[in-house]
């Protein structure tokens, strides 16, 4: 039943965040040379959410800086609005940013291997952490804003512009939408909360065109990705029995390199596959070791699966990297999820 307080059908934020939104915002604030950075191959939510944070703090008055450790997508390029945001996390220019820097926030992840060469970047900034994942334990210290509710980290960064009366740049409008967009599968997932859809309808109220945005993200795939989906389908294997489907994804196709937001998604043919409980992906990171995504339809906690491998994410979205290449890794990853499988189906 709706809230009969809400008449006018608009997003609140839940009561239990607004003493960590008030502490996140007092340092947001008070910033004037942020860097922003996210996790390690930036999805729609932590690319999105960089540039939502970074147009609102710049209508603020601030001289924010994006500094990523690996590049930032070309996918999600459309939504910055000038150029000169984002720095190499090797160049000159990113090194005197974080030296001048005043605060330092980290997007959609809490995890100090998740940011990589930028860690030590940022030791001895002032930090913020907005994050929606379940916490690990080697977390990222500094002021917290992390609920594992929230459909995205674009919801809690949405709770920070509303609860500063904004403003709201159509980059952040758009940033935010971007960010629960690609988090919730476009709204397929079981993440797809209540609040998600009310964010979404106030952003979309407040300017954003969803077309236009779902055209950019989904309606413009580059030929590798559909040549790489073909060669990774070819290996396709299905353990109906057991519950469980995955994939390998080549490195690269025709001899050219498959970037990282070619592979986003891929996941989830294994996982539609009826019968699977979980559905893998590997690939082979650049030092020759193992990336693996996992993805649940049921109720087998992929997050917990994922952290006997060293990572961790959402119960039903998670990955891991294993340094050790794929033959070795795929048994017992694949033996390990038809465990979690039986065990689940006999709780």
């Amino acid at each position: 039943m709706a809230d009969p307080q809400n008449l006018d059908g608009r997003y609140r934020t839940p009561a239990h965040r607004k003493r960590a939104v008030r502490e996140a915002l007092d340092a947001l604030r008070g910033s004037r040379r942020p860097i922003l950075t996210t996790h390690l191959n930036a999805d729609g939510d932590g690319a999105g959410c960089q540039v939502a944070m970074a147009a609102w703090l710049k209508a603020l008055g601030a001289r924010p800086r994006i500094v990523n450790p690996t590049a930032f997508p070309d996918l999600f390029k459309f939504l910055l609005p000038e150029d000169g945001w984002v720095l190499e996390a090797g160049s000159e220019a990113a090194k005197d940013a974080c030296h001048d820097a005043d605060l330092a926030i980290v997007l959609d992840t809490g995890e100090v291997p998740r940011i990589g060469r930028v860690k030590p970047m940022i030791e001895g900034i002032r930090t913020v952490v907005v994050d929606h994942h379940q916490p690990g334990d080697q977390a990222i210290g500094g002021i917290s804003f992390r609920d594992a509710d929230a459909c995205a980290t674009g919801e809690l960064v949405h709770d920070l512009v509303l609860a500063s009366n904004g403003p709201w740049p159509q980059a952040t409008l758009d940033g935010i939408y971007v960010g629960i967009l690609t988090d919730t599968g476009s709204f397929r997932f079981s993440n797809s909360s209540p609040n998600a859809h009310r964010i979404a309808a106030d952003l979309i109220a407040d300017g954003v065109d969803p077309e236009a945005i779902h055209s950019r993200v989904y309606g413009a795939a580059p030929e590798r990705r559909l040549r790489l989906l073909a060669k990774a389908l070819e290996t396709l294997e299905v353990d109906g029995p057991g519950g469980v489907a995955w994939m390998v994804v080549p490195n690269q196709i025709d001899g050219v390199d498959a970037l990282p937001e070619d592979v986003e998604g891929l996941v989830d043919y294994p996982r539609s596959i009826e019968g699977v409980e979980v559905g893998l992906l590997f690939r082979r990171s650049a030092n020759g070791g193992t990336k693996i995504s996992f993805r649940a339809t049921g109720d087998v906690d992929v997050n917990a699966l994922a952290r006997e491998f060293g990572g961790g994410g959402h119960i039903k979205a998670s990955g891991a990297l294993v340094e050790k290449p794929p033959a070795d890794v795929i048994p017992r990853v694949v033996e390990a999820t038809r465990r979690a499988v039986r065990a689940t189906a006999g709780r």
